[in-house]
């Protein structure tokens, strides 16, 4: 790769704009990984108190409400009607007036939360009785659904406050105390399942104590980091500011564009009360799929969207096109050889982690069925995601939003015809199905409206990327037909087999890359050398 120094403006501009981009979403991504960690040893104690009971079933039924507005939030579209617009705020016009739009935003957040909040509450019942048909017939399973979503139903207003306060540092390209701030919600619901649940009559509801408690933690720990940059939100109540109506109409139709995965998700989990253990065989199918797209895909994202709304903001459509194309090639560099590894070795990675205590054998066989369903769609999960930004950093929210309904649809046709023969591994597999039409209806649009993007330089990296992908395949199956996974304990010889597997799919992976000397790996290991010598430079990596 030249040196940026060595080019004509627009390209040194150009790949500049890439490795800021690259290093962003490493700084998210190394922050997340810290959060994933948390979240699957918190799965992991999840497993063990209460295995697929029907205390565990309620559980998941009632927290996909929190769940799904965590990722329409926290991952999507909030950043995504606020960032283009606060960005052209503090691109062009002075810092007061960005602070005085954040505060103005942040005030009418509170007002209206707080009233949809109580009504949730309210109307928990009708709620519960919505997303859990299948429990109609259990009136206390129907009871426990109904306390737990009302315990959980302020999540809502901290997890909300929580993604603008991302929106306002990730548009000022501060990324990794937001990245980070889910770890305390994880260490709240471990605390909290190994403390307090012990205590109470029904231990489920101290899980529930702890998302509430873990979402109010995410909130203040961000505030520091607001504070610093002088942008701490004050309380001016002006629904009428411009740039809160312009945010607002962006708002809707991107929970639209973004919530296709987690609605389709939702669909399923409606669909899935039919089955005794279905909601948490999704749930965690899910969550396993949920470690590759949020350490990369949603870093990726959530790094690329504000270059790419600046870019917008400029008018630079061709940097646009050339930073869009950027994250197309990455996305697929990092979860392709992802994808393949969680097909591979999904049955010891399900049993290494949850078949403990009451998590039995049968359960994780289920449970890597919708692993499997899930992760063959992984990609365009991932995908969705790029392209979305780039409609957002436009300011085009309404394209992503028709797609979605379509997929919505779609998704809601195919789970019906899959779930008789499949049963909940029908469920994730229409999920699936659903993104990828999602993601070729988004790409078809995006290319008509930029005028094209280099499709040649995406199709080079995915044969490349393919290449490069025949060790994971060897050292992953090697590794899932080893008798050790047929043995009951010897969990130190499992762990040891497991991540030997994904240490040699990983070395022989970027091996290949180094002999083909592929672009993206020298990007990423540009940033490497770049921290390594502000390591050397400084004492410590900045």
């Amino acid at each position: 790769m030249p040196d940026p120094a060595s080019l004509p403006g627009s390209l040194a501009r150009g790949e500049d704009e890439n490795h800021s981009v690259t290093k962003a979403a490493g700084l998210i991504g190394a922050a997340t990984f810290s959060s994933r960690i948390l979240g699957f040893i918190r799965d992991m104690v999840l497993a063990r108190l209460f295995g697929a009971t029907a205390a565990a079933d309620s559980f998941f039924v009632a927290y996909r409400i929190p769940n799904l507005l965590r990722e329409l939030f926290a991952e999507g579209s909030m950043s995504a009607a606020f960032i283009p617009v606060f960005t052209e705020y503090h691109t062009l016009r002075a810092k007061r007036d960005a602070w005085e739009l954040a505060s103005a935003v942040f005030t009418t957040l509170v007002t209206v939360l707080t009233l949809v909040t109580i009504v949730g509450i309210l109307a928990a019942p009708g709620i519960v009785w919505l997303l859990a048909p299948g429990f109609h017939g259990n009136p206390d399973k129907l009871a426990i659904t109904t306390y737990l979503t009302r315990i959980m139903f302020p999540y809502l207003l901290f997890i909300s406050l929580a993604a603008l306060a991302m929106g306002v540092l990730n548009s000022v390209r501060a990324f990794v105390g937001p990245a980070l701030s889910p770890v305390l919600f994880n260490l709240l619901i471990i605390g909290c399942a190994l403390f307090l649940s012990p205590l109470l009559a029904e231990p489920i509801l101290g899980v529930a104590v702890g998302v509430v408690a873990g979402g109010a933690a995410q909130f203040a720990m961000q505030l520091p980091g607001l504070w610093r940059r002088e942008l701490l939100f004050g309380w001016r109540f002006e629904p009428g500011h411009p740039g809160v109506r312009r945010i607002g109409a962006l708002l809707v139709p991107s929970l639209l564009g973004l919530s296709v995965t987690q609605v389709n998700i939702t669909v399923s989990t409606i669909l899935a009360s039919f089955f005794a253990g279905g909601p948490t065989y999704l749930f965690y199918g899910m969550r396993l799929i949920q470690f590759p797209l949020g350490i990369f895909g949603v870093a990726l994202a959530t790094a690329i969207l504000p270059t790419m709304s600046a870019q917008a903001a400029r008018g630079a459509l061709d940097e646009l096109r050339a930073t869009l194309g950027f994250g197309l090639r990455m996305i697929l560099f990092i979860i392709l050889p992802a994808m393949l590894g969680l097909i591979l070795l999904r049955g010891p990675i399900v049993h290494l982690f949850f078949e403990h205590g009451s998590f039995t054998a049968e359960d994780t066989a289920a449970t890597a069925a919708a692993v499997l369903c899930y992760a063959v769609g992984l990609w365009a999960f991932a995908g969705v995601r790029i392209i979305v930004a780039a409609f957002y950093s436009l300011q085009d929210t309404r394209t992503p939003a028709l797609a979605a309904m379509g997929a919505v649809a779609a998704n809601l046709v195919l789970a019906l015809l899959l779930m008789g023969p499949l049963r909940h591994a029908g469920l994730a597999l229409a999920t699936a199905l659903a993104a990828m039409l999602n993601w070729g209806t988004l790409v078809a649009v995006l290319n008509r409206r930029l005028g094209g993007v280099d499709w040649s330089s995406v199709g080079r990296s995915a044969a490349r990327v393919l290449a490069a992908a025949a060790p994971v395949v060897l050292a992953c199956v090697w590794v899932a037909n080893l008798a050790v996974w047929s043995r009951q304990g010897e969990w130190a010889a499992k762990t040891v087999m497991l991540f030997v597997g994904i240490g040699l799919s990983v070395t022989g992976y970027l091996g290949a890359h180094a002999l083909m000397r592929s672009e993206e790996l020298e990007v990423l290991w540009r940033v490497v050398k770049g921290k390594v010598a502000s390591a050397d430079e400084g004492g410590q990596v900045r």
